[in-house]
């Protein structure tokens, strides 16, 4: 299924290392965010999750973003895209008895760490970069990227990668904030968060939806779906300031510092709130697409 290592990059070389830096170090801190270490926003679905229980909502999203896969029963094989410490890897394979897991990440951290939590149970997470893979073209049936794409700026290449290692007929399924309108066009308070957002969470930047259906369909993609999902997400983004505050109690509790990188996941974290206060300019969305 491998083949020889293609050669890097699509993040810039100064973001890959911030970023790679901080999921090293700020990895371990998402369980407190996440019993399942879900490193991303939830979905809060009326009837199916409480909005006060956050985890509910976090695997609410796994669900919501594997249910747009169409999984069926027969042998499927899965990759996530930026996998994080596996927890959408290790829902999907809860959920479906058939399935074959893959995940890449850059982190070798989140490897041996996410590693260790799927147990080898059908699932391994590689050390790569999801722009460039060493995977053979038409490996898998089905590919997931969640809140992943955006740390390179949600460029061409993860796109194109994500169409070559598609089977035809394979889902991509993106879940991700994106910019409604361009850059150029934020007011000064939404352009103030969205600075101050990429520069903690080492994101390249961030695209319009407009933008990435448009490169789904030069690249070949069919059947694109874009959800705003926003008003769904934003139940688990209001945990923000708790989960802040919570954290950092524990750690003064224990008398223990607070690293740099954790830092600096915490400001990222208000300022995804803060962006969440702009509607105009930013929204969560769930985009689909097939491969021809």
């Amino acid at each position: 299924m491998k083949t020889q290592a293609l050669p890097i990059d699509s993040y810039s070389e100064k973001n890959k290392i911030e970023m790679i830096d901080f999921y090293n170090e700020a990895s371990e801190d998402y369980e407190f965010w996440s019993q399942d270490f879900n490193m991303h926003f939830g979905y809060y679905a009326p009837f199916k999750t409480n909005p006060f229980k956050r985890d509910s909502m976090l695997n609410q999203m796994n669900a919501q973003v594997i249910k747009r896969l169409q999984i069926n029963t027969k042998k499927h094989r899965l990759i996530d895209l930026g996998c994080g410490m596996g927890g959408t890897m290790r829902y999907a394979l809860k959920q479906h008895q058939n399935l074959i897991t893959y995940g890449v990440t850059l982190s070798d951290f989140q490897v041996k760490h996410g590693n260790d939590l799927l147990q080898g149970k059908n699932g391994i997470i590689l050390k790569e970069n999801y722009n460039h893979t060493s995977f053979q073209s038409h490996s898998f049936d089905s590919a997931v990227a969640i809140e992943s794409f955006c740390h390179s700026g949600h460029g061409e290449s993860s796109l194109k990668e994500a169409y070559r290692i598609l089977k035809p007929g394979g889902k991509l399924v993106i879940a991700d904030a994106f910019l409604k309108k361009e850059r150029s066009e934020l007011c000064k308070g939404a352009e103030y968060a969205y600075n101050r957002l990429c520069d903690h969470w080492s994101l390249e930047k961030l695209e319009t939806h407009t933008f990435i259906k448009q490169k789904l369909q030069d690249l070949g993609f069919i059947n694109i779906t874009i959800e705003d999902t926003s008003h769904s997400v934003a139940p688990s983004v209001l945990h923000v300031p708790f989960a802040i505050t919570g954290f950092i109690l524990k750690k003064l509790l224990s008398f223990k510092s607070i690293k740099r990188e954790s830092l600096h996941n915490l400001k990222g974290s208000f300022y995804a709130l803060l962006t969440g206060l702009h509607l105009k300019s930013f929204g969560y969305y769930i985009i689909s697409a097939t491969k021809k």
